[in-house]
């Protein structure tokens, strides 16, 4: 019997700080790469990764659990002890517990969140793409998606989710009180810089940038906002004419250094500039935090806010959680059940040969033409002998200390009543 398993690993906001989740992020024009990597070289048969600003994980059918997750280190070039102590290792229906939480937003910083589901469907496409996505994921996501709606349409818990966009435009107004003096930048042009925008739209600043490394992106999103749309060359020398930025690319390595900030922060003659980094990893150098005119707040910073949402929804948590759990055990009913299928398959095969044998036989006879009654008797006689010639010979072969419980399983499988 196969043992491959479900098994699911990974590092997010609550087991491991922002320096080290940078680390093992996958840029999405990676991910093919590394889907198709593990599979390749390790014993892993089926394997879909989902990264974001909070998490990465991978959800894969192994039977070699920790392969798999020396992988993650090797992959990014670290070693495996430095990455341990933040690693969290779920086996089969840990796994799917896990990702059914994640989908309904339980497990994100910011409760209820839905951005979440998006990037399930990302990452469930990235496997379909990469070829790593086999029935046990395939199913296992469809039914994380059903659970995700179920939870989302019967409970309370996306209804007032503090969006870490709608948290970054209170800190803002905390800073500024108003904002509709204020020249707000945008710094990406993604889904969260396009909420972050929506956003901030609402409470009409009085200027909108954004910049992007491709111009058409920048410039529909600008389009949307009655903004003006900048390339990310010219950054140095428009960062200082705004007094909100808010960054999220998906690049590898900082775009806004402290040097650059030092010259803005000189011509703005020290009016404060407030920054919030929403990218992982990180679009802003940390040094940037040592300089006295800038406010800036990374994803873990926005988590600390958001938080203050909570307590209304705890009601509506433990719905949820009731939803997931009878969830996961008519899950795992299905996966159990698909354990035995070789087993009926194996079965079954073994039956029609014993049959097409027997049949033949017979046919063979009835082309001589001998008596078709004698030959139908000895057909049934012949399947019947072949039927029982295993367990029979078994049973009487077992060793002493099997032979009980081998009475007792062949009077259950053919519902055997003995005569007092």
């Amino acid at each position: 019997m196969s043992s491959m398993q479900l098994f699911a690993f990974g590092i997010n906001h609550q087991t491991a700080p922002l320096d080290v989740r940078e680390q093992v992020a996958f840029p999405e024009d990676a991910m093919e790469h590394a889907l198709q990597d593990l599979v390749g070289r390790r014993p892993v048969k089926e394997a879909a990764i989902v990264s974001t600003c909070n998490r990465t994980e991978v959800y894969c059918s192994t039977d070699k659990p920790e392969e798999a997750t020396h992988w993650l280190a090797d992959f990014h070039q670290l070693k495996a002890r430095e990455l341990d102590p933040y690693l969290y290792r779920l086996p089969r229906e840990q796994a799917v517990k896990h990702a059914f939480r994640v989908a309904s937003g339980l497990d994100s910083m910011v409760l209820g969140e839905p951005q979440i589901l998006g990037q399930l469907k990302n990452a469930v496409k990235s496997a379909e793409h990469a070829g790593t996505l086999g029935m046990l994921l395939h199913k296992l996501f469809q039914r994380t998606f059903f659970v995700a709606k179920e939870v989302r349409s019967s409970t309370e818990i996306g209804t007032n989710s503090v969006s870490m966009a709608a948290a970054a435009t209170r800190l803002a107004e905390r800073i500024f009180g108003d904002i509709d003096e204020q020249h707000v930048l945008f710094i990406g042009a993604g889904e969260m810089i396009e909420l972050c925008a929506s956003h901030f739209a609402a409470r009409n600043p009085k200027r909108i940038t954004v910049a992007n490394r491709t111009s058409e992106r920048a410039q529909a999103l600008a389009h949307r906002f009655n903004g003006q749309a900048i390339t990310l060359n010219e950054l140095p020398e428009q960062l200082a004419l705004h007094d909100i930025v808010v960054t999220c690319t998906a690049s590898t390595l900082p775009i806004l250094g402290k040097g650059m900030l030092e010259r803005a922060i000189k011509a703005r003659k020290h009016r404060p500039i407030f920054m919030v980094d929403l990218a992982v990893p990180r679009d802003v150098e940390p040094e940037v935090v040592e300089l006295d005119d800038v406010f800036l707040y990374s994803v873990d910073d926005l988590a600390e806010i958001v938080k203050e949402g909570l307590d209304s929804r705890q009601g509506a948590v433990a719905q949820a959680e009731a939803i997931i759990d009878s969830n996961v055990i008519n899950f795992m009913h299905w996966l159990e059940s698909r354990q035995v299928v070789p087993t009926i398959r194996a079965l079954r095969d073994q039956a029609e040969r014993y049959r097409r044998h027997e049949l033949e036989r017979a046919k063979k006879l009835l082309a001589k033409g001998e008596d078709p009654h004698k030959i139908i008797e000895s057909l049934s006689n012949g399947l019947t002998n072949k039927f029982l010639h295993i367990p029979s010979y078994a049973l009487n072969h077992a060793a002493t200390d099997e032979r009980d419980d081998l009475v007792e399983l062949i009077n259950r499988l053919y519902h055997l009543h003995h005569p007092e």
